[in-house]
């Protein structure tokens, strides 16, 4: 019995549902490109197998704890890595057995989709995970990873995955891609440029980031000018890896474009510990306008993912560190904060800014006019709460009146579930044509204009916009 209905997320009109299901049909084995994501490419350089199914489909997937956390079962019982030296369950049999008692969490929901889609079509399994199937369902994932077929490097030719581009921090030396690179591999994993950690003067250990970031670059990242030639040098570096964009997770969507002078002083308050909260979000903003100066020369593509309040449980934080599940969204302006950036360098067109949000109520209001109106803008997909189907279809009922299709980048799964890649893009491609169906059933798109916008939300908008 198959996990997934060959007609999910399919209107339920039976003459919509047809179109929708052709929609779909000329899409479907379309390659799959991933511009933005949290992949680990340790993975594709060592090429080893993936060590168990509880590190593969719990561990690395906040979508996953994440729930199992808010019906009280501790994170060290579900095997996630500690910073702070204290204990983690590491019976991967144990951790699995725990997650498929609580299978019935997920009932309803995204995750629960993209779980079945990865047992059906990437492990073969026909059975649902429970708590009597939980043995039967780890044995066969096991066995199926001992296969070389389900190496990493495997999975990414069968996920039909064009480009691949992982995140990795100013600071990162790079070794896995220069290993990847260096084997003659020809699956392309790029790298993506986030200078978080040495542009936040809020980021734990700033200063001596700022100081790594010198001996790194071989500039003096003790002054104004050095630190923004350090970053220069950095980003140059990170293209030799294929880097075709940055990416900037910052509190607001604040900008800045001060003085030089005033810029000069506030870093060295930086620098010194002194700034307030106030200051160091100035600074941030002012880093957010560099940045895309920097783009302009450079020509990366520019992403900024801003609202969220990372790190929101400070327990989880000292005792599990970033990334844990605990980023929360928060309310985000976008027309007065991007201003200064977009008085600056706003009306460039060689200029491509990716704008996301954590806040659906400011898609109509702001990001759409926005993306509508300045070149430099285009809005990316619903991210990390709404790339779901009610997320993507509300995003395409809000955004599209006003800024059209031609102003958005298509879909990115934005992931460190590698075997969930496939099962979301799916998700995407099946809500996009379940709209078009019901734009043309409406009368306001034609037949054939539909299939190419279906076409070019699925592959070529992602392709163009990230330079890929």
């Amino acid at each position: 019995m198959p996990l997934t209905d060959p007609d999910r997320l399919f209107p339920l009109d039976a003459r919509l549902r047809s179109l929708a299901r052709a929609l779909y049909g000329s899409v479907k084995d379309l390659p799959i490109i991933s511009p933005h994501g949290h992949c680990d490419p340790r993975w594709f350089a060592e090429n080893t197998r993936f060590p168990n199914p509880a590190e593969l489909f719990i561990v690395p997937d906040d979508y996953v704890f994440r729930m199992l956390l808010s019906q009280g079962i501790a994170m060290p019982d579900l095997g996630l890595p500690r910073v702070d030296g204290g204990p983690s369950k590491a019976d991967p049999r144990a951790i699995w057995h725990l997650w498929a008692r609580n299978m019935h969490l997920f009932r309803g929901t995204p995750t629960a989709m993209w779980l079945d889609h990865a047992f059906e079509h990437v492990f073969g399994l026909d059975v649902v995970l429970s708590e009597q199937t939980a043995d039967a369902c780890y044995d066969h994932i096991e066995t199926r990873l001992a296969q070389d077929a389900m190496r990493p490097r495997a999975l990414f030719e069968r996920f039909n995955i064009e480009v691949l581009a992982t995140t990795e921090g100013a600071l990162d030396d790079l070794r896995w891609h220069k290993m990847i690179r260096d084997s003659g591999w020809t699956g392309r994993i790029v790298t993506t440029y986030r200078p978080d950690a040495v542009v936040d003067p809020e980021f734990e250990g700033f200063a001596a980031n700022v100081t790594r970031l010198g001996e790194i670059t071989g500039e003096d990242t003790t002054t104004w000018e050095g630190y923004l030639k350090a970053h220069r040098t950095r980003r140059a570096s990170f293209k030799t890896f294929g880097a075709t964009a940055t990416d900037h997770g910052h509190p607001t969507a604040r900008t800045e474009d001060l003085l030089r002078p005033q810029a000069e002083a506030l870093f060295q308050k930086a620098l010194s510990g002194r700034c307030t909260a106030a200051e160091a979000d100035v600074f941030r903003g002012q880093m957010l306008t560099e940045m895309a100066r920097m783009s302009l020369e450079d020509g990366l593509v520019m992403q900024i993912h801003p609202g969220s309040r990372r790190n929101h449980s400070a327990r989880v934080f000292a005792q599990h560190g970033r990334n844990m599940g605990f980023d929360i969204p928060g309310r985000t302006n976008y027309v007065d904060a991007l201003k200064p950036l977009l008085d600056a360098v706003g009306m460039e067109p060689a200029l491509t800014i990716v704008l996301f949000t954590l806040d659906e109520t400011s898609y109509g209001r702001e990001l759409a006019p926005l993306a509508g109106a300045y070149p430099a803008l285009r809005l990316g997909p619903p991210w990390w709460f709404f790339d779901s189907f009610e997320g993507i279809k509300r995003f395409r009922e809000t955004t599209t009146e006003t800024c059209g299709f031609y102003n958005t980048v298509g879909f990115n799964d934005d992931t460190r579930a590698f075997c969930s890649i496939p099962a979301r893009h799916d998700v995407a491609r099946r809500t996009d044509c379940a709209y078009l169906a019901e734009l043309v059933g409406t009368g306001r798109l034609r037949e054939n204009e539909a299939f190419e916008v279906a076409h070019d939300l699925t592959y070529r908008l992602a392709k163009e916009a990230y330079r890929l």
